[in-house]
């Protein structure tokens, strides 16, 4: 079996990643049905996203724009002239059989994104380069019933729901990109980061990769040391959390250096993530772009886009997300190193809407960043997707700074909201909690430490005051963290006269 380092010793990883975005458009991309998150499957729909016969598209103009304002974002050409075509293929989850997309002429071509990433020598920067932005219609949602693995093979039936069918797309495509070595993991999740805080501060897409309006694909391929011919690449899709995308990568840098020694060659195939192993499958042979059949779409007018527009929608970009987070720093009072951490766990947004509640922005990073980040890798998980929210993580710190919880308290009090049992104030009153400062509570615990530990009472007794602490430490832990450290050390000192 290779180990992930010895394969980076042989072979040289060449990274390509394709993120499909779906923007938050109020209506789908080629016709008026809504576009809601959650509805009752197949509610929102009609001939146009069905494919029905007579049925006419009309394209969105806010989908064309947001996507000409990512272009811009990402350093791109936007194109004078732009159409769309017909992508052909048969799946049950594309209702024409076609999916409306754009081939020879995207709307954004030619851009780059920089991401730094932590190496061995320091912050080094990594430029991905974007082959192209364009403008689709996304499919409808396939559910594999009846089998183990909540996949087509072994199901007993599937049910699609086309509500998603239409809803605006953009599919973003980056170069190849070589040159990373051991860091082509952390590159792709840097990428991944960078290029979600980018689209949420344009406002073009909520990007939230548990819902699947922000997914990635993944490119890999192994080239010997010393070669300048590239291997064989395979697809791992729909990865689904930053996590993720670091795993896939490594796992497939690990899964084709095995083939490669044992004398095998690569297959060109797409290749599905599995979350519970952290490997990859096997899915189907990868389709060239002529087996598609891609044709222009006759039912689509061109798109030419006016100079002027181009230029008011640049006027108009945000601050890119690495200009944000540097002065985010400086205002939160937050290290280089502090701010490239929170960024790498995607907890940025998270921070800053628990200050908005109140939080101190330490306070929310310690959270943020420590309790919260250390459940969710042990989750699997992203940190968005933990059931608790920056307010109650707001007013976990109020209750901390007003001596009403103590940091283990605190913790005990967010493991209870993780599994559902309500507010911070709801699970305190639930589990009483709350920070024991009473004298009559504390005195019984108090004496029986002093007891369990005569030589620090003596020494307390001598004026050696430091050694408090031990005497302290046996009362927060008989009394499970719930006393008031400062209460005890004061009754303490006061009990053994000193």
């Amino acid at each position: 079996m290779s180990s992930y380092s010895d394969a980076i010793n042989k072979y040289d990883p060449v990274l390509g990643l394709e993120t499909h975005v779906e923007l938050s458009t109020k209506s789908k991309m080629f016709c008026g049905c809504a576009t809601d998150f959650g509805a009752e499957p197949n509610t929102q729909t009609c001939p146009t996203c069905l494919g029905l016969p007579g049925s006419l598209p009309v394209a969105n103009k806010i989908g064309i724009e947001s996507t000409i304002r990512i272009g811009l974002a990402l350093n791109c050409t936007i194109a004078t002239y732009s159409r769309f075509a017909r992508k052909n293929y048969f799946y049950p989850d594309m209702p024409k059989d076609f999916q409306t997309s754009q081939y020879d002429e995207p709307l954004c071509s030619n851009g780059y994104l920089d991401v730094l990433v932590d190496t061995e020598e320091g912050s080094k920067n990594f430029r991905v380069e974007i082959e192209r932005v364009h403008l689709e219609e996304d499919t409808g949602k396939l559910t594999h019933a009846g089998g183990a693995t909540g996949r087509i093979h072994g199901a007993n039936y599937s049910l699609v729901d086309y509500n998603r069918a239409g809803i605006a797309l953009v599919e973003i495509v980056t170069k190849p990109v070589p040159d990373t070595g051991e860091y082509a993991p952390l590159v792709a999740k840097a990428y991944v980061t960078e290029l979600r805080d980018l689209l949420r501060g344009l406002g073009v897409s909520d990007v939230r990769m548990e819902e699947g309006s922000l997914r990635c694909d993944v490119n890999l391929s192994l080239t010997p040391k010393g070669s300048k011919t590239w291997g064989t690449r395979t697809e791992t899709k729909n990865v689904n959390s930053l996590r993720s995308v670091e795993r896939a990568i490594k796992s497939e840098i690990e899964r084709q250096a095995i083939e490669l020694n044992n004398g095998n060659t690569i297959k060109q195939e797409t290749r599905h993530f599995q979350e519970d192993t952290g490997t990859t499958r096997s899915g189907r042979s990868k389709e060239v772009a002529e087996e598609y059949r891609y044709f222009p779409e006759p039912d689509l007018v061109p798109i030419a886009p006016d100079s002027k527009w181009i230029e008011e929608l640049r006027s108009q970009l945000p601050e890119q997300p690495s200009i944000g987070r540097a002065r985010l720093a400086k205002e939160w009072g937050f290290t280089d190193l502090e701010m490239r951490d929170v960024a790498t766990l995607g907890a940025v947004d998270l921070i800053a809407e628990t200050i908005s509640f109140g939080a101190s922005p330490s306070a929310a990073r310690k959270w943020w960043a420590g309790e919260l980040a250390r459940k969710a890798s042990e989750d699997g998980v992203d940190l968005t997707v933990l059931k608790i929210s920056a307010k109650d993580i707001a007013r976990i710190d109020v209750l901390v700074t007003e001596g009403k919880l103590t940091d283990k308290l605190a913790r005990q009090v967010i493991e209870a909201i993780l599994i559902g049992e309500g507010n911070p104030d709801e699970v305190i009153a639930k589990r009483n909690l709350a920070v024991v400062s009473d004298d009559s509570a504390l005195l019984p615990a108090i004496k029986e430490a002093i007891e369990a530990n005569p030589e620090a009472a003596a020494k307390i007794k001598e004026g050696k005051v430091q050694v408090v602490g031990v005497i302290v430490g046996a009362v927060m832990k008989k009394t499970g963290g719930s006393a008031d450290a400062a209460k005890v050390r004061e009754l303490v000192l006061k009990t053994l006269g000193s």
